[in-house]
């Protein structure tokens, strides 16, 4: 499906749950947030429908997030409901690592190996400063665990002004011995009114720290709906990448809709949700009129993230959580 600009529309990103057992602060308060009762949620039944539905509209990409998705009781249920599917060419997982290392043998016999890794800091206190909980150890086992069994392993950073920049470097150096990508991500409003100002390390400011330490960076050719803009060094095994998601410089190739754990679809990062497909389906309709929604809301998906944000009914802008919105 393609929208009014002319962009494809073939990735779907799905949140399992809302809820979460790390409390980074530039996602929600330290007490957590208000989490959706299991009656709200997509059941399992649901999201395979909507999978099969967009599947048939061209969808061939979906990710699964959070919150945690391992979280979520019989995860693996709906992973192998996904695979059995003849749609989709990848099947995705972002996950924060503290409950995956045990899946592993499992998602490797569905051949779900792309895995995107949440880690802010390779340093133990500040990972926990960030995080609030003293999981880095896990985290990082797990990421040596997914590498030495093959998998294709992204790893995303949130830098922060002041918390984390040194950690750059020291994170962009695991792509020097590993086959992976290392992907730093602007801060985003989205703390669940953990605090209304930040302070921006743009990507410019990430791009510029990663050139000093690496003269020979390289910029790669991007890919079809690819957020991150890639770059090389000469001799490293994986790619380091940069995320412009406050900038929004990458929304003329955005290729993706998000739905929330509640059903609410998000035709950008920026919206405040434009539908709730929960309440649709369960109102007793037919395939095809939810595959006419979702081609009205293809349609309606708006130019970028800025015109997203003007139309927001909400004006507690920063008040939703990365959690609730689906990582």
């Amino acid at each position: 499906m393609k929208d009014s600009f002319d962009r494809n529309i073939d990735y779907v990103r799905i949140a399992v749950t809302d809820r979460c057992n790390l409390r980074c602060f530039y996602c929600m308060p330290a007490e957590g947030i208000p989490y959706e009762p299991k009656s709200h949620l997509l059941c399992y039944e649901e999201i395979t429908r909507l999978l099969k539905v967009l599947g048939g509209l061209g969808f061939k990409k979906v990710r699964f997030t959070g919150g945690e998705p391992f979280l979520r009781k019989d995860f693996i249920k709906l992973l192998e409901n996904t695979a059995a599917l003849p749609t989709y060419e990848s099947i995705h997982i972002t996950s924060n690592g503290t409950l995956l290392q045990k899946h592993i043998p499992r998602l490797m016999e569905l051949g779900i190996t792309k895995i995107n890794l949440s880690i802010d800091s390779l340093d133990p206190e500040r990972f926990h400063k960030i995080t609030r909980r003293n999981d880095f150890k896990k985290v990082f086992d797990t990421f040596h665990s997914l590498v030495e069994q093959g998998f294709k392993v992204k790893l995303n950073a949130v830098i922060m002004y002041g918390v984390n920049t040194q950690d750059i470097v020291p994170l962009a150096e695991l792509a020097k011995t590993n086959a992976v990508d290392v992907r730093f991500i602007e801060e985003m409003p989205f703390n669940g009114g953990y605090k209304e100002n930040i302070q921006m390390y743009s990507a410019r400011d990430i791009f510029a720290d990663l050139k000093k330490h690496y003269p020979t960076l390289e910029k790669l050719p991007s890919k079809h709906g690819e957020t991150a803009t890639l770059y090389q060094v000469k001799g490293h095994k994986g790619n380091i990448g940069v995320i412009p998601a406050f900038s929004r410089t990458f929304c003329n190739t955005c290729n993706r809709l998000r739905i929330t754990s509640k059903g609410d679809i998000k035709s950008c990062l920026y919206d405040d949700g434009i539908f709730n497909i929960r309440d649709f389906m369960r109102s007793g309709i037919t395939d095809e009129e939810l595959a006419d929604k979702f081609r009205e809301i293809v349609r309606l998906k708006p130019k970028d993230g800025f015109e997203a944000e003007k139309s927001r009914k909400k004006s507690e802008k920063s008040l939703e959580s990365m959690s609730s919105i689906g990582g």
